[in-house]
């Protein structure tokens, strides 16, 4: 398999963005350009400034200083000093107040879009077929909206916006090196970029392995938690701690493992071209000196070299480094994407879809369904029909294929042959939604979330929107109003994470009020009553005869 290309991935990223961002990340290479040349400009203005302090005499007599001086109005040498001073402050002053202003702006539009993606990857994960959604491990899908969704900004925009603003610093300033000491420019451009261009070449299939272990650890290490914190009784029972305990440490110690080379093959070159540019440093100092101008018509020279090298080298290693950052992040990158670019279903962001018209009933006609394409057959050949009104009962063996009908018969499942048909309408994926609208599902195990007993029935509708009644209407039919009602904070009271303060009969019956809730005009029970007594269950059986038949 091909590694991940960089530039392959950046388009893809680009088409993902909105028409509005690009318009700020164009604006922000702009910015970057402009605070780019300033760094360049402050060094240009380092020589005459320190041209004045040292020898103002020539300074004054220059010919490319009579502009300022007769713009200022100045008279005098000895006049310079303040003019100069406030100009090279003000130069300073502005540099930095950009170099802020672009710090903001990258970190803010970078937050955005990092925010943005995560959204759109979870909100199009949502809108997945149920047949990816049983294919998948759910710590692959978290791992993508939280990790791999952040490696898009962390692994290839920032690193790249840093990368453009580096390269046209870099350029300013040795253009600026050029104009003040062509040898110390082209001393600098060739010495420094050979060094890391060699660097570069050395650590290339490194960085490439490490992004293959850091997007393959990540979601063991969410997977390990999962299941350990997901099944803590059975962790506690079982004594277990110690093996999900070595499975996580396992994975996390790779991942970290390659997090750290990572950063220390980032890291490491600063050390060496900070002691090469204090060579090059004597190196010009030794050449100006012997020109025979003397020490101190060769400070001013010097100064911007220093200034010059102060700013070149940290823009050389911030270079390599969102190099290495970028290059070292590409397979979490090429995963985010793939989470990014899943397509929407012709019925997302549909709001309110048209209901299909149910009035006599549901028809399988010779339905076959099998979960991949040349997998074992799970229904075959079905052919069944319910009528409107009536109640029905799947009894069979586990793995029969009872919970996969209802799934069919549910929309969620799309047969792999024959059809599912809804009076004379066949339901396919671009009207399952309407057929989905007027059914409610109550399944074995309830996914209850932490929050009150009245968001739990009336789930996925937002707070301002419950309506009470519908609440207690449904509470009632579903056998579980009186225990509402005896608690203190009646349907106010938080249930707990998955529901953990309920019982399991309470559970089960907080579902079926949920599916009353919605009033659908089918109702599927997928072994809902198994979790109560017999009691119980009569009592909610007999709550579900008593529904109208429609």
């Amino acid at each position: 398999m091909s590694r991940p290309s960089i530039k392959n991935n950046f388009k893809r990223v680009w088409r993902n963005l909105t028409p509005r961002r690009k318009v700020y990340f164009i604006l922000l290479l702009g910015l970057m350009t402009v605070a780019s040349f300033m760094e360049a400009i402050s060094i240009s203005a380092l020589l005459p400034y320190i041209g004045v302090l040292s020898n103002p005499e020539k300074v004054f007599n220059h010919p490319s200083a009579q502009f300022f001086i007769n713009f200022v109005g100045i008279k005098t040498q000895e006049e310079l000093l303040l003019p100069f001073t406030i100009a090279f402050c003000i130069l300073i002053f502005v540099g930095i107040a950009l170099r802020l202003l672009l710090l903001w702006a990258q970190t803010r539009l970078g937050s955005a879009t990092s925010a943005a993606f995560s959204s759109s990857i979870y909100i199009r994960t949502l809108y997945q077929p149920y047949a990816v959604h049983v294919s998948r491990n759910s710590s692959e899908v978290i791992s993508g909206i939280t990790n791999k969704a952040s490696a898009i900004l962390t692994g290839l925009i920032n690193p790249l916006m840093n990368l453009i603003s580096s390269s046209v610093t870099i350029m300013a300033i040795i253009i600026t090196l050029f104009t003040i000491n062509p040898f110390a420019a082209l001393t600098a451009f060739f010495g420094f970029g050979v060094l890391y261009a060699g660097i570069i070449l050395l650590v290339k299939k490194r960085l490439a392995t490490n992004s293959v272990v850091l997007s393959r650890e990540y979601p063991k290490m969410v997977k390990a938690l999962q299941e350990g914190l997901g099944g803590i009784r059975d962790v506690l029972i079982d004594g277990t701690q110690e093996t999900y305990g070595k499975i996580f440490n396992r994975a996390q110690s790779r991942y970290n493992e390659s997090a750290a080379n990572n950063q220390i093959v980032g890291n490491s070159p600063r050390l060496i071209v900070e002691f090469l540019g204090i060579i090059f440093i004597c190196i010009i100092s030794y050449q100006l000196v012997l020109k025979g101008d003397g020490f101190m018509a060769a400070i001013p020279i010097l100064a911007a070299l220093a200034l010059a090298a102060q700013r070149l080298l940290p823009a050389l290693q911030n270079f390599y480094y969102n190099w290495t950052a970028m290059r070292g992040a590409q397979e979490s990158v090429e995963d985010g994407l793939q989470f990014l670019e899943q397509p929407f279903p012709d019925h997302a962001h549909k709001l309110n879809p048209q209901s299909i018209k149910f009035e006599k009933f549901i028809k399988l006609e010779n339905l076959s369904f099998s979960y991949s394409q040349g997998g074992a057959i799970v229904l075959k050949n079905l052919n069944l029909t319910l009528e409107k009104g009536k109640r029905y009962g799947f009894v069979g063996t586990t793995g029969c294929g009872k919970s996969t009908l209802l799934d069919v018969v549910m929309g969620l499942l799309i047969p792999t042959k024959g059809y599912l048909k809804i009076d004379d309408n066949i339901i396919d994926n671009h009207n399952h939604r309407s057929w989905q609208v007027i059914l409610s599902h109550v399944p074995q195990a309830i996914y209850l979330s932490d929050t009150s007993l009245a968001e739990n029935i009336a789930f996925g509708v937002e707070l301002d929107k419950i309506d009470m009644i519908k609440v207690r209407e449904a509470a009632q039919k579903a056998q579980i109003a009186e225990t509402i009602e005896s608690l203190p904070q009646k349907y106010d009271t938080f249930v707990g994470e998955r529901g953990i303060r309920l019982s399991g009969g309470q559970r089960q019956r907080i579902g079926i009020a949920r599916a009353l809730y919605k009033n659908a005009q089918v109702i599927v029970f997928d072994e809902a009553t198994s979790a109560l007594d017999n009691d119980t269950e009569l009592a909610v059986m007999e709550g579900i005869e008593q529904l109208a038949d429609d």
